[in-house]
């Protein structure tokens, strides 16, 4: 299935500065999409404040460091 790039706007928007949605509730495709979205969009802060509301979890906000310094 193709990944549409709204939808992986909207999740990373819901997940990281909102709250209102978790990984777990998108499909599977959309993870790595949405945290290379994160990364490249939203601030270190604004990322370690999903994980401080517990938005995102510890792994999560690991991995989109880690797109975040791959840039």
């Amino acid at each position: 299935m193709a990944v549409n790039t709204l939808l992986v706007k909207a999740y990373a928007i819901n997940i990281y500065l909102y709250g209102n949605r978790i990984f777990a509730t998108i499909p599977t495709e959309y993870h790595e999409p949405v945290k290379q979205y994160a990364a490249q969009t939203f601030t270190q802060e604004q990322i370690y404040n999903a994980l401080v509301n517990g938005w995102i979890t510890q792994q999560e906000y690991d991995e989109t460091l880690a797109y975040k310094t791959a840039q």
